[in-house]
Parts: C-alpha cells; structure tokens; sequence
C-alpha cells in the first residue's frame, strides 16, 4: 500500500485547515507533540494586544465605488464557481510540475463543487436529443448558432454526419442578483488571517 500523501491531497488538508481556525489549532498542537487527549482541549493562545495605534495596509490602487455593470451576472456566476469549486485557482495554478494522478485528484473536487453551482442556478439540456457517435441528419434550415457543421462541408441540406457532441442549452437560469454596493469585479476577495 502506497502510503504517501499526494500533493492535492496535502492541498485540500491544507485548505482545510486554512478554513477551520479549531483544525488549525489541533494540527499545530499535533506537531508539537501534544498527546491525542490534549488535542481536544487545545485552546488558542491569544497575545495582548499593544495599546497603539491601528496600523492599516497601504492601498496600492484607488478604491472606486462600485457600479452595476451589464456583465455583473456573468461575474456572479464566476464567483459562484469559485466559491463552490475553487475553479479559478485551479485555472490558474500552474500544473506542469504536477502528475496526472495529481490533477486528476484535484479536477475531481473542482469537478464536484463546479457541478453542484451550476445544477443550482442552471437546468442545462442537450442541444440534440441522439447519443454521441449516433448518424444524423440535419435538414435545411437548421440552427447555425445550435448546430456546428465540421468536416468537408460540400453542397446543400440535408447533410448526414455523426454527433460528436450533443451540445448544452440552458433552459433555466437564476443568476444571484448582485448585492447592492457590491463590486462584482470582486469574484473571490483576499483573505487576511489577523
């Protein structure tokens, strides 16, 4: 039995302590060899704090109000996937150096969180009703927009070709309607641990 932890596997262990501050404290006491009874009563260790003046980070750009934009759903949405699963990280994480048993662990939890946001503001459908690789036809004045022709296109309607993919069409949407005030520029804020 391989007994080694994988890399996405020490991410999402990380990511959970990240998350949980009474995780964090048991896997802190753990490291420090505190014994498994002691681990239940670990209580965090708050310092005094100084009797100073506040000190506040630097703004490195100018703070502009927010304005409702036309595209204020789609950054929802975008929110939503990474909220649920962490999709822009995961876009943006740089996997060359990884394994594929690696990115493969990881797209199964993106797979699952992205899932479950879109089944809960989307009822998606396939454009066409056949199985993939089934022969179809696709008569004169078919939907260009719905179907993409592929191939050696030659002549007119109707054309016979095999579905290489059935294709998706949303035919539910709620979108969360962007809070008021809200920048939905701001698809995942920064996160400060004080």
């Amino acid at each position: 039995m391989n007994s080694s932890v994988t890399f996405f596997e020490r991410l999402a262990l990380a990511l959970r302590i990240l998350f949980s501050g009474k995780l964090a404290r048991r896997a802190l006491a753990g490291l420090e060899g505190a014994s498994p009874a002691a681990l239940a009563e670990v209580r965090p260790e708050r310092p005094a704090l100084p009797m100073t003046a506040p000190v506040t980070a630097p703004v490195t750009a100018p703070v502009t109000a927010p304005t409702a934009t036309p595209d204020a759903s789609a950054l929802e949405l975008l929110a939503m996937l990474q909220r649920e699963g962490r999709l822009i990280d995961f876009v943006e994480q740089d996997i060359d150096a990884f394994g594929d048993a690696d990115v493969g662990a990881a797209a199964r939890a993106v797979h699952a969180g992205c899932r479950k946001g879109l089944r809960g503001c989307c009822k998606l459908a396939p454009v066409r009703a056949e199985a993939e690789e089934a022969r179809v036809v696709i008569e004169e004045g078919y939907d260009p927009v719905a179907i993409k022709l592929t191939g050696n296109l030659s002549g007119k309607p109707p054309y016979q070709g095999t579905l290489k993919h059935a294709g998706w069409r949303i035919d539910e949407l709620a979108l969360p309607k962007p809070l008021a005030g809200h920048d939905a520029r701001v698809v995942a804020p920064a996160e400060v641990e004080l």
